[in-house]
């Protein structure tokens, strides 16, 4: 028990009657008979108050937190007393993530339930565990704060982040995915899913004419339905040492692991075949294409764990690799990064090899320090060095662009924050029209 303020000036009140018995005997008693009625108070209060065993507390919490999004984590206070209680919460989370509060109050009402909630912002993927959870509430009479522990001890893991899986699929539903910044890209043709109907051309098929729509509204009109392509979509991912600088509060790697976890979902969703090849200077781990949602949960279970390593990426290894393993004509879109043109020769002549069987994408994301050094003004000589070195590494990149786009090679250079969507968008585009 932990005394309250009122208490504390009770009990300052009683030693002034003790220090006055120094000069009036007489108060001594007096001091006795106020210790005692404080004692009867605080005896009293303690009677009154709610037990611990009163109370239950429950941590409500998704098993699988998602990485660098804002994860909602619910303790659920169930009252079992015939008092209100005026509380404060303390959840033992994972000390390695950022949370919106650390302790949480309020009251909850006799034989009533109160839901305490906050969030949790994990910052890396892997395995962690909550403690216990710790409350204080203070007593009827306000004279002391009690204080508990409840056992609540849980394992949980981060993955990548499937709350925008979740998102996506809300959004779908409700034909609101331009919300995410995401286009339609539909290929109308000899499908049998439809899709709309619109007036009919004379280059139309007679049998597209949908002669109920044509009897409503008195001119013919014909059915148009959306084409089924079942294409291959392969991720790979560079997990070498270029993947780790971070941008903001996540690592490069942490980006391109949820932007080819929520493509691959896409993917899944638009009947295709998805795969993934993870890399360094070895294959690290490799999932053949597949259809179906249990491909996407083989992938989330492939990439939750999966770290940076400081070496190399090997492209040559990688890209041998899949050539043996999977002859398909595929989207491959490769997930790496750039330095300087000699660093990405090995990567322009793979990805030129990789072209001739497949549509191959080169992904990287735009590194902001780089491109904020050089729009810097001149203030002075170190200034100048540094923006003159920006403006060289961005020449040498683009350089490394334009050359694997002569190589037939596709590529996207885009911030971190709009990368999902970014490559998204050319996946929907690209099947599309046709081009995988």
């Amino acid at each position: 028990m932990i005394p309250t303020f009122r208490l504390l000036l009770f009990l300052l009140l009683g030693s002034l009657l003790v220090a006055g018995a120094a000069l009036a005997p007489a108060l001594l008693w007096l001091a006795l008979a106020y210790t005692v009625v404080v004692g009867a108070l605080v005896a009293a209060d303690y009677a009154v108050t709610a037990r611990p065993h009163e109370l239950e507390i429950e941590r409500i919490n998704d098993t699988k937190l998602s990485l660098g999004a804002e994860n909602l984590v619910t303790l659920l206070l169930a009252n079992r007393s015939r008092h209100s209680i005026n509380f404060q919460l303390r959840d033992e989370y994972p000390y390695q993530f950022n949370s919106d509060a650390v302790t949480l109050a309020g009251v909850v009402a006799p034989y009533d339930l109160h839901e305490a909630r906050y969030h949790l912002k994990p910052l890396q993927r892997g395995d962690y565990s909550f403690g216990d959870i710790n409350i204080r509430y203070l007593s009827l009479l306000k004279t002391f704060v009690r204080q508990a522990r409840y056992p609540a001890a849980a394992q949980v893991k981060v993955y990548p982040n499937v709350l925008d899986v979740r998102k996506y699929d809300l959004l779908a539903r409700k034909g609101l995915l331009f919300e995410l910044g995401l286009r339609a890209a539909r290929v109308y043709g000899q499908g049998t899913e439809f899709e709309r109907l619109r007036e009919y051309n004379t280059d139309d098929e007679f049998r597209r004419i949908n002669w109920k729509a044509t009897a409503r509204r008195g001119k013919p009109i014909a059915a148009e339905y959306e084409t089924e392509r079942s294409q291959y979509v392969v991720s790979m991912i560079d997990t070498g040492r270029l993947m780790r600088p971070p941008i903001g509060d996540l690592a490069k790697l942490d980006y391109v692991i949820n932007t080819a976890l929520l493509l691959s979902y896409v993917a899944t969703l638009k009947g295709d075949h998805v795969g993934l090849l993870t890399f360094a200077d070895d294959v690290r781990t490799y999932l053949a294409p597949k259809r179906g949602r249990g491909q996407f949960y083989r992938m989330l279970e492939a990439l939750y764990n999966v770290q940076f390593e400081p070496v190399e990426a090997d492209y040559a290894q990688a890209m041998s690799y899949l050539g043996i393993k999977h002859k398909r004509r595929s989207l491959v879109i490769v997930f790496t990064d750039l330095v300087t043109l000699d660093a990405a020769k090995p990567l322009i002549a793979h990805m030129a090899q990789l072209a001739q069987r497949h549509l191959p994408l080169c992904v990287i994301i735009a590194d902001p320090n780089i491109s904020n050094l050089a729009a810097q003004p001149p203030r002075d000589s170190d200034a100048v060095y540094q923006r003159a070195v920006a403006e060289m590494l961005l020449d040498e990149r683009q350089v490394v662009l334009d050359t694997l786009n002569r190589s037939g090679v596709l590529t996207l250079d885009v911030p971190a924050d709009k990368l999902t969507v970014s490559v998204i968008n050319k996946y929907l585009e690209l099947k599309g029209r046709g081009a995988i």
